[in-house]
């Protein structure tokens, strides 16, 4: 059993998503090593937040050459992608009967929570289409990234206004 929950704040002139705070309760068992766990749980949901919202790969449609294989195209995470607020809570008294040491994997698992932050950043479009009566349903496909989110906001210039 494993919760998570991700607050994301998206600029809607530019398409930028800061990660606020991102919730882990994670469930591995009884841990061989608290600080591993955390750590490997931290590293799976960052490497799912390049998945989710910043690593497009791109490639030629007639040699299927990768196109997207430096860091001027390929975006993975940075130091900036990591939610300002990151907690990671280790479910208690939850051991496996039948795992090693009554143990469970801590690797894989945690990265498929990071689709918490792209069902967030949809919900944060979501919230900015509606103040502008554009609340019609659209697809937020993964990688949610700055160019897609930002073009998803519909913002039109007509409505600037300066008081």
């Amino acid at each position: 059993m494993d919760s998570h929950g991700t607050e994301v704040e998206v600029d809607v002139l530019t398409g930028e998503t800061q990660i606020v705070r991102s919730d882990i309760l994670y469930d591995c068992g009884e841990s061989l090593n608290p600080a591993i766990d955390v750590g490997q749980a931290e590293g799976a949901f960052v490497m799912g937040l390049g998945y989710w919202l910043s690593e497009h790969n791109v490639y030629d449609p007639t040699t299927g050459e990768n196109l997207t294989d430096g860091t001027w195209e390929y975006k993975p995470p940075t130091t900036k992608d990591i939610p300002v607020d990151f907690r990671v809570t280790l479910l208690p008294n939850a051991p496996n009967p039948v795992g090693f040491l009554r143990s469970k994997a801590v690797g894989e698992p945690p990265l498929n929570l990071s689709n918490s932050a792209l069902f967030a950043v949809k919900r944060a479009v979501e919230a900015a289409r509606e103040e502008i009566s554009q609340d019609v349903f659209f697809p937020l496909d993964a990688p949610a990234t700055v160019d897609r989110i930002q073009t998803l906001c519909s913002v039109d210039p007509s409505q600037f206004t300066l008081q």
